[in-house]
This record gives structure tokens, sequence and C-alpha cells, in this order.
């Protein structure tokens, strides 16, 4: 769900880049850095 609403945004806003980040608790957590082309 957060994937799909960062590239929504990115083609809304004709972004090139986007940044979802979630924490998942103990310490742990995960990014992933889209481009759009």
């Amino acid at each position: 769900m957060l994937l799909t609403k960062c590239v929504n945004e990115l083609e809304r806003t004709r972004g090139r880049y986007g940044l979802v980040t979630m924490c998942v608790g103990g310490g742990m957590g995960t990014g992933t850095l889209i481009e759009r082309i």
C-alpha cells in the first residue's frame, strides 16, 4: 500500500524519486528508493 501511494504521488507530481521507509520494531527497519523513468 505504501509503495502504491508513493508511485501514484510520483506520477501526480511528476517527481523523479520516492522513498518509503518502514520501522518494524526491535531496531529493525527497511527502506525502498524508487526512481520514475
